[in-house]
């Protein structure tokens, strides 16, 4: 069972996810995996994953009928007990009904907490043991790594969303439109601010939920005779670690992930409308600020983004699925387009295919060795959407500023 060690009693280093047995004792060596791993791991990948072992350890308590079984041959490094439940697991996933590529991440997940742990008990013994473990080790790796839950599949290109899309998308959430699908004025705003960076500053989810009010940083350029504006896109640094009071705590996915982006005036002035008019007076200094006077949940800006899909016209959501095989639209299809856009328009200015690459890197926070930069590369040519990005938010900015 997984649980969120939150009470103001755990002191603030121990507070986070924590796997608790039916008798609520804890998972040991998945606290000490956590221990040790957590902090190099994004607060979503780490429940992720730490949900993965938990299904390992529920199989090996089933398996044996008693608690603490992977536990103990973990901790006594007993392969014959470790190759019986990662076997009868690897099998009980393979023979469910329908497999997925989150069955596979899970296997490969258990397994690859079992080699961790395995490999950390054994540096702690003699050197003639560690021979013998290194030897059992090897053998389970050769016996479980080549084995897989589903085929490996070609990675797809990235899909950007149609043009009708993004033009309903704009005319939908516009605070002031009455199409808009939220009655609260707080609401629409919040899910505007959302869906503007999103779709023009390529943020992520997560991203978005950890930014401060005070996000949209501003200095006067004296070369150019204009102030120029930015986001610095990295954890929130007015709150402390372990404070946030959501259940899925947003984070900043890795290293490379912390950057700083260029804004426009327009988007800056959008922005500060929301927090001087919308955003209230909350007790925490995140931007997305709920109904309740609590941080915007991820689960929250995803929902109303299913709302707002519901809402589009018919005509709308057919090319959607035709186009994409999507009946609704994801805060992650935003950032999508926007790369995709973001790499149609450098190639325009006549960046070379490699150069711009590289700029969409420092953009969007991907390391060096990331290829999701290459996989926008087929949706550059989508000349539609090309001509709505261009063109269409241009179009809105007299309207936007006429906001009250």
């Amino acid at each position: 069972m997984l649980i969120q060690l939150s009470h103001g009693s755990v002191p603030r280093n121990l507070r986070g996810p924590i796997l608790i047995s039916e008798c609520r004792l804890p998972r040991y060596w998945a606290a000490v995996w956590s221990t040790v791993l957590a902090a190099s791991l994004a607060d979503s990948t780490h429940l992720q994953k730490l949900r993965h072992i938990e299904s390992l350890y529920q199989h090996a308590d089933r398996l044996y009928g008693k608690m603490a079984v992977l536990d103990n041959a973990l901790g006594t490094l007993d392969d014959h007990a470790l190759a019986a439940i990662l076997e009868s697991w690897f099998v009980s996933i393979r023979n469910q009904t329908n497999t997925t590529r989150s069955d596979e991440i899970r296997w490969q997940t258990g397994l690859d907490f079992v080699s961790t742990i395995v490999k950390w008990v054994s540096k702690s013994q003699s050197d003639q043991l560690m021979r013998t473990i290194d030897a059992r080790l090897q053998r389970l790796e050769m016996l479980y790594q080549q084995l897989h839950v589903t085929k490996a599949t070609p990675i797809e290109s990235v899909r950007s969303l149609p043009a009708t899309t993004v033009q309903a998308l704009y005319e939908t959430l516009d605070p002031e439109s009455p199409q808009n699908p939220f009655l609260r004025i707080g609401t629409r705003w919040r899910v505007f601010i959302s869906f503007i960076l999103m779709l023009h500053q390529g943020l992520r989810r997560g991203e978005i939920l950890l930014l401060p009010a005070d996000g949209i940083k501003t200095a006067y350029d004296s070369k150019q005779d204009r102030h120029r504006y930015w986001i610095n896109v990295q954890e929130n640094p007015y709150e402390e670690a372990g404070t946030d009071s959501r259940y899925s705590k947003p984070s900043i996915k890795t290293a490379a992930s912390i950057r700083q982006i260029p804004v426009s005036e327009v988007t800056s002035n959008i922005i500060d409308t929301y927090v001087q008019n919308y955003r209230g007076r909350p007790n925490h200094s995140f931007l997305i600020n709920s109904q309740s006077n609590m941080p915007f949940s991820t689960e929250a800006l995803t929902k109303s983004f299913a709302q707002v899909s519901s809402k589009l016209p018919a005509a709308v959501l057919k090319e959607l699925r035709d186009r994409t095989g999507k009946s609704s639209v994801t805060p992650h299809d935003l950032r999508h387009t926007c790369a995709v856009m973001r790499l149609h328009q450098m190639l325009q200015q006549g960046d070379s295919m490699d150069e711009a690459l590289q700029k969409l890197r420092s953009f969007f926070g991907w390391s060096r060795t990331s290829t999701m930069p290459s996989r926008y590369a087929r949706a550059v040519f989508e000349d539609r959407l090309a001509t709505v990005w261009n063109d269409a938010f241009d179009e809105r900015v007299a309207l936007l500023r006429a906001l009250p």
